[in-house]
């Protein structure tokens, strides 16, 4: 069995450091908040380049509260992609305003920047791209149409830890950066965690304050905030395992190469890195006109695989809107059916990267017959 993710595995290569860590936390008692978020904090707006970085207790409340700072409310329109987690159109929902589509790119999944432009109304506020997959949206056109228009940028971050547009990691280009520490992610948490970056000192200081009830010294509320504080817990295993993330990517990307070198030929799309990005692989998506057989083939062949996203945010129950039928963002709706992620992980071997793509070779060439 190759298994689509292995955190046991990661746990055990440095599992001395998290343990010591962790057992320096219980001995402090700083359980909510305290020395190692903070120490993270500052660790992790270096990383990314920001000036700034507030913890959170999650990805989701890292956009709801970026949101909010950056003035989002009742009434207001926030443009964003129908292909990415409902967790970023959920966020824009908490504070009462409306998220807006604009389709996306066939070959990278993120929003066209192309199709921003139409989408801006008098009551747009905010325009969020979504660094999907790992790979940086196209930022140049995004934050000119931002400052055409007065809007303010906030980047969906969440699955783009040490991703770069242009030579500069994400999370530092647009007003806020958002990112999400679950276990899964590049950078995982052992639970919930989020952060907040940006290089605004204000934004910054509204972000601490929304995240603990809006206090700005004990019991003095100057702001009606949120329970979305960051663990003292999660802050000391995350500065641990933020030493080594560069070495995790660059073994995420070599895998990559060798996906793209094995598959090359295979009948199946492979993920193309921009030339001004860097891909840091959170997913590595392909896509395939028979997706869920290449699925079951994968399946039966002991290879776990899954689908981000099997339906655009636009086509669920719970958040359609009258203005985006089905047929209206079609590239999106295309991209829903089509993709398949394989495993993709620095724990993951060569050889078994090779397994992979054998596997996939092989159903694709038996579908083809």
């Amino acid at each position: 069995m190759i298994p689509f993710a292995d955190l046991k595995a990661q746990y055990r290569s440095i599992k001395g450091e998290i343990d010591a860590a962790v057992a320096q936390t219980l001995e402090s008692s700083q359980f909510i908040l305290g020395r190692e978020v903070a120490a993270f904090e500052e660790e992790f707006a270096a990383f990314q380049g920001a000036a700034h970085c507030a913890g959170t207790n999650s990805g989701t409340s890292a956009v709801h509260l970026a949101l909010l700072a950056a003035g989002v409310g009742p009434g207001d329109e926030v443009i964003t992609t129908p292909f990415t987690f409902v967790a970023t159109v959920a966020a824009i929902l908490y504070t009462g305003a409306r998220p807006v589509y604009a389709d996306i790119d066939a070959e990278t999944y993120n929003i066209d920047a192309a199709k921003i432009a139409a989408t801006i109304t008098p009551r747009t506020k905010t325009i969020m791209p979504v660094h999907l997959f790992g790979q940086p949206a196209d930022m140049d056109p995004i934050l000119e149409i931002a400052r055409r228009h007065g809007l303010t940028v906030i980047e969906d971050a969440c699955q783009a830890h040490a991703a770069e547009y242009k030579g500069r990691r994400v999370g530092s280009i647009g007003d806020i950066g958002c990112f999400s520490f679950y276990p899964g992610k590049n950078l995982g948490a052992y639970g919930e965690g989020g952060c907040v970056t940006t290089n605004n000192p204000e934004l910054a200081r509204t972000v601490r304050l929304l995240r603990n009830w809006g206090e700005e010294s004990r019991y003095h509320h100057v702001l009606r905030g949120f329970n979305y504080r960051m663990e003292g817990l999660q802050g000391s295993i995350l500065r641990v395992k933020l030493r080594h993330l560069e070495r995790w990517t660059e073994a995420k990307r070599r895998l990559a190469r060798v996906y793209a070198r094995e598959l090359e030929g295979a009948g199946v799309r492979l993920p193309r890195e921009r030339e001004w990005a860097r891909h840091v692989y959170s997913v590595y998506a392909i896509a395939s006109e028979a997706r869920d057989e290449l699925q079951r083939e994968l399946t039966a062949a002991q290879i776990q695989t899954a689908i981000h996203y099997p339906e655009p945010i636009h086509a669920m129950a719970p958040y359609r809107d009258e203005a985006f039928p089905r047929g209206s963002l079609p590239v999106a709706e295309r991209a829903a059916g089509r993709v398949l992620s394989l495993p993709v992980y620095a724990e993951l071997s060569e050889v078994q990267a090779r397994e992979v793509a054998s596997a996939v070779k092989l159903a694709a060439a038996v579908q083809a017959k």
